[in-house]
């Protein structure tokens, strides 16, 4: 029976439809697609030479003619890009049906943990530096202003102008670096997304600003402001990537899972075209003080990192030389 008749044929998922020789049947537009492949071109080929290991379609195979039940493998691959895929199997007519979930975000999993390990060891070192250094900063300005009230030479006031500059420099890379700590109180409310980028990416001279949102999205369960430091460092660092098109996307995204989160995920996308990432700063780029500029804290994709970690969510980034786009997914909360 092909897809084309079945109701499987709209389904945004890559379905296909084999023998019980493993040779392929059918194919909708999504496992199209994600191979990169025909129906035509798909028709005839034996499912091992597209998914790997080979020992395991051979088990896959084995399982469906002994007992005919339906099955789900998470330890699979295509083989045309190594990425990891998990299948759910089932008889289907005479055939079976095969729905393949591509697993980028498992490749992104063990990644994603080790930011998170990251971003909480940032926290804690961010609540005790509140402690240790703003207090003697505070401390220390006040000394100096008391000095600069009493008499004092010309050089010695320009010595005192000079601490509290100073002091005034480190308390705000202090301030700064605070965004990354813990919050006591993360106060969430249903939110427009939509609405903060509007408000935060006002169209600008001699850029391109494209925004491609579902309308049909619900609203986010998120802290308004902090998610909104979060859009704004992103559209900042577009800009200052001397990008001359960007573009935002929004959608619920039907194969992206998180860690933790059985149901459906909101997907948020901003691509530019300015100078891409380094790719030896890609895994580094959301840690404190990565940054492929030559100005800048290196605090702002750190932020979006927390924030995001806040949310119970995740932030990813691909670079490939022409666009950088980065990933923001939350998980979509009902009430």
């Amino acid at each position: 029976m092909p897809l084309e008749s079945s109701i499987a044929h709209h389904i945004p998922l890559p379905i296909l439809t084999f023998s019980a020789k493993g040779e392929i049947c059918s194919a909708n537009n999504e496992a199209q697609s994600q191979l990169n492949l025909s129906e035509r071109a798909l028709s005839g080929r034996n499912i091992a030479s597209l998914l790997g290991p080979e020992s395991q379609i051979e088990s896959i195979m084995q399982h469906l003619l002994e007992s005919g039940q339906p099955l789900s493998d998470h330890d699979l691959y295509l083989r045309s890009s190594g990425e990891p895929c998990s299948l759910h199997i089932a008889a289907f007519s005479d055939d079976y049906v095969m729905v393949m979930i591509p697993d980028a975000n498992r490749q992104e999993h063990d990644l994603n943990e080790k930011r998170q390990e990251m971003a909480e060891a940032v926290a804690r070192i961010a609540l005790e530096m509140a402690h240790e250094v703003k207090n003697p900063l505070t401390a220390l300005r006040g000394a100096a202003q008391w000095l600069a009230e009493q008499s004092a030479s010309d050089a010695q006031l320009e010595a005192i102008e000079m601490i509290l500059s100073e002091v005034d420099r480190i308390k705000q890379r202090i301030d700064d670096f605070l965004q990354l700590g813990p919050r006591a109180d993360i106060g969430m409310e249903q939110v427009n997304i939509h609405e903060i980028i509007d408000d935060v990416c006002r169209p600008r001279d001699g850029i391109a600003l494209r925004r491609v949102f579902d309308p049909s999205l619900p609203l986010l369960l998120a802290h308004a402001s902090r998610l909104r430091q979060a859009i704004e460092n992103l559209w900042t660092n577009a800009l200052e990537a001397g990008a001359s098109h960007i573009e935002w996307q929004s959608r619920i995204n039907p194969t992206a899972r998180l860690h933790g989160h059985k149901g459906s995920v909101i997907e948020l996308r901003i691509s530019n075209d300015g100078s891409p990432i380094p790719p030896s700063l890609l895994d580094q780029i959301f840690e404190p003080y990565v940054t492929a500029k030559s100005r800048g804290s290196g605090l702002g994709l750190a932020l979006v990192q927390r924030v995001m970690l806040e949310h119970e969510g995740q932030v990813s980034v691909q670079s490939d030389g022409e666009r950088t786009v980065f990933i923001l997914r939350f998980p979509l909360v009902l009430q």
